[in-house]
């Protein structure tokens, strides 16, 4: 370890041998550094990916120029299927240590043709866009975007858990639990897949169910008797009564008698009830085919209704598709930003690199895109700002110089943007305003100088103009 003031060597001691800091206090944050990266090494090597990312960003948090704790926390990234965020890191160690850095490999193979760096950017845009479409309650749509998403890049553990949140939602448990075995078998203790999956397993226990019998014949206790049991009925036979025997004349008799008496029952009881009977059906059936009929209008205006709505989605859909895709969609601005990213780290050439991100700045919302454009587009900032803030404000005082005024102002703001130390910047920046005529503006710029550089010449001369402004 060495010591923070001089570069030399540390010794045992709470006290820098050479300059006499004390360094008590930094080894402490360096020692707190070293032990979470070693705990995110661990848990890496067991595949425990999410928590290994927890304790590598916490050791960044101690010692931001950990470099082999960046890198790896690249690495952890890169297993989980998020591309956009292990590049950012491995860029930002790149420009920490350009010597003897791994990240330069990491970054090289990904780029390299033929790794697939484009369907995993796919893959990372159609998890966004699967997860807009949930928040707009378009489920069959997101599975789609999921799917396709997996396909590009199988390591995306987010979209297994969504996936398999989406098939808990529709309670499909075997393919939930197979999303969320997924999610484990990349990464192996993720807090979210054990919790979802401990629900699943929870709903596919089996329900315990007595087994009664269905039926069957069963003898009572009692011998004189037997007892069948069908179903919930019960039918209790004597087994010592016998039926009498009937002559053949008195069998006939008794038949022919049923017959009279039957055909008289059927005459005069059966045949009106009976015909009573099928008008009333009759009516019931013409009023059940009239509720038919209104319910299938019903429908039928439900069903236009559900069409009309679909095509308002859809055309939604399409326009939020194409703001995707195409030369000014989200995919463009992110390969554009990849592909400045890239060009600098083989050419090194911060002006052409600079510039190439002021044409972007002026032509993408930067807070309106993802967490790991942002990220990128921050990293690139740091790098090539302050070279870009003094080509910015040579080419505003040449503009100011020669009497242009209106590029000056557009040049000095860059230049204050890309570098908001520079005093001169945006104390030129009042300057040209004032020139300009635009007195407000001024004022403002005027302001910052007095509030961000107090004490100074420039303080005093840009009080001085304020007043000459105001009076």
């Amino acid at each position: 370890m060495y010591c923070f003031n001089c570069g030399c060597l540390l010794a045992e001691y709470d006290y820098c041998t050479n300059c006499g800091t004390d360094v008590a206090m930094y080894k402490k944050i360096m020692y707190a550094s070293n032990h979470f990266y070693n705990e995110g090494l661990q848990k890496a090597q067991i595949r425990d990916l999410s928590g290994a990312a927890v304790s590598l960003r916490q050791s960044l948090k101690f010692n931001k120029n950990n470099i082999e704790a960046r890198n790896l926390l690249g690495l952890v990234y890169f297993e989980l299927g998020e591309v956009g965020l292990a590049l950012s890191e491995w860029v930002i160690s790149q420009n920490q240590r350009s010597d003897k850095n791994m990240a330069e490999d990491y970054i090289a193979q990904i780029q390299a043709p033929g790794s697939g760096f484009g369907d995993m950017a796919q893959s990372i845009h159609k998890y966004n866009l699967a997860y807009y479409y949930c928040t707009q309650g378009s489920k069959d749509l997101a599975k789609i975007q999921l799917k396709g998403s997996l396909h590009k890049n199988a390591q995306l553990v987010k979209s297994h858990i969504l996936l398999g949140l989406l098939y808990m939602d529709e309670e499909n448990w075997r393919n939930a639990e197979s999303e969320m075995r997924r999610a484990l078998k990349i990464d192996h203790n993720s807090t979210l897949a054990l919790t979802y999956l401990k629900e699943i397993d929870r709903m596919l226990e089996p329900d315990e169910t007595e087994n009664k019998p269905v039926g069957g014949k069963i003898r009572s206790k009692s011998k004189d008797a037997i007892r069948i049991e069908r179903d919930n009925d019960f039918i209790i036979q004597p087994t010592n009564v016998r039926e009498p025997r009937n002559s053949a004349l008195g069998t006939f008799v008794n038949v022919l008698i049923g017959l009279v008496i039957g055909a008289a029952a059927v005459y005069f009881l059966v045949v009106p009830a009976r015909l009573t009977q099928v008008t009333a059906d009759s009516q019931a059936n013409i009023k059940e085919i009239g509720d038919q009929i209104d319910s299938k209008n019903s429908t039928i205006q439900e069903l236009q209704d559900k069409v009309a709505s679909l095509e308002k989605e859809n055309t939604s859909l399409s326009n939020l598709v194409d703001s995707y895709s195409g030369d000014a969609g989200v995919i463009n601005d992110y390969n554009q930003l990849m592909e400045i990213a890239s060009d600098y780290l083989l050419h090194q050439d911060s002006a052409q690199t600079a510039g190439l991100m002021d044409e972007l700045r002026d032509n993408v919302d930067v807070e309106a895109q993802s967490l790991g454009f942002q990220t990128l587009y921050q990293s690139m900032i740091t790098v090539l700002g302050p070279d870009f803030a003094e080509k910015c404000y040579n080419d505003g005082m040449d503009a100011y110089n020669n009497g242009d005024y209106d590029t000056a102002v557009d040049k000095l703001a860059d230049a204050w943007y890309y570098d908001n130390t520079n005093a001169d910047a945006i104390f030129s920046l009042g300057n040209a305003y004032r020139m300009q005529g635009n007195y407000e503006a001024a004022v403002a710029a005027y302001e910052q100088v007095m509030a961000l550089f107090p004490g100074t010449e420039r303080a005093s001369r840009s009080e001085q103009y304020i007043k000459e402004i105001n009076g």
